[in-house]
């Protein structure tokens, strides 16, 4: 039976998945529509060498869930659905040798950094919608998530631009 670990932050469910394996490989259930607290529409992909750093992303109108199959990678996550004072934060170990789902509710910053080339599979309940791509930066001070890097991140053109947190600019999530 999956074991769902207790996260910091109301919403995020960070689930073990139970894995079956004999000479020929191993078998595990990631994703079953029963158990989740969304309907999801849309499955991506996403590939990154060591040391790529994606995000922090949020949304008003989209939850996600994300798996890893294949790498490492270090998820780093603030509440930003309380205006004003400093986020909730958490950060963990995503290993595709311990299979496990990460369900990230909207208005929850995600991001993740690469602690080896790293394949991340994400169900998320919208379809892409640009207007509502939003960002903080990785590095922000007041969130001060404890990123396991000694030099600068690799981050898309977009990502290096994310401001730092501002209040004012953070939408009111429903």
């Amino acid at each position: 039976m999956p074991t769902e670990t207790v996260s910091a932050i109301d919403g995020v469910r960070i689930v073990t998945r139970d894995v079956y394996g004999d000479l020929r490989g191993r078998f595990c259930e990631i994703f079953r529509t029963g158990s989740m607290p969304e309907t999801f529409v849309q499955v991506n992909h996403s590939r990154s060498a060591a040391g790529v750093l994606r995000g922090l992303h949020y949304h008003r109108h989209q939850a996600d869930l994300w798996y890893v199959p294949a790498g490492r990678a270090q998820v780093g996550l603030a509440d930003l659905r309380r205006r004003g004072g400093t986020p909730v934060t958490e950060t963990f170990v995503l290993d595709a040798a311990e299979p496990t789902t990460v369900f990230i509710p909207s208005g929850v910053a995600h991001g993740y950094l690469a602690l080896t080339e790293l394949d991340v599979i994400y169900w998320v309940t919208s379809e892409y919608d640009p207007s509502d791509e939003h960002g903080v930066a990785w590095n922000d001070p007041t969130l001060a998530i404890p990123w396991r890097i000694d030099a600068e991140p690799v981050l898309s053109e977009r990502d290096a631009k994310n401001p730092n947190l501002d209040w004012e600019l953070i939408p009111e999530f429903s």
